[in-house]
């Protein structure tokens, strides 16, 4: 095992020699460019979340005016709807009672 690892070790240190070879300085000039960008990624998806956060708050909040909006209209039919109700039993009586005095009347003047 140690040779295997000796090995791993010696192949790494060529791979860096190799590098070494092919970018010289211009090594750390990526490193530092590839550097930035991780941060200006990170950034960029950190905003991104604080935005998808605020616009979900938005939405729900919405939702919930519009929850509060349609149960104050149904409470407002409701409403309306027993007094409509109310209106027609309060004729209907007054039908009754008309019919009634409209008999009465009738048998006054027959009689």
């Amino acid at each position: 095992m140690a040779k295997g690892k000796q090995q791993q070790a010696e192949a790494t240190s060529k791979i860096e020699a190799i590098k070494e070879l092919i970018f010289g300085e211009n090594i750390q000039a990526y490193d530092s460019e590839f550097e930035k960008l991780k941060a200006d990624i990170l950034k960029k998806r950190n905003e991104l979340k604080d935005i998808v956060d605020d616009t979900r708050a938005e939405v729900m909040t919405a939702i919930d005016n519009l929850s509060t909006d349609v149960n104050i209209r149904i409470t407002d039919l409701e409403y309306a709807l027993e007094d409509k109700a109310d209106k027609l039993n309060e004729q209907k009586v007054d039908r009754d009672t008309l019919g009634s005095l409209l008999i009465t009347l009738g048998e006054k003047i027959k009689g």
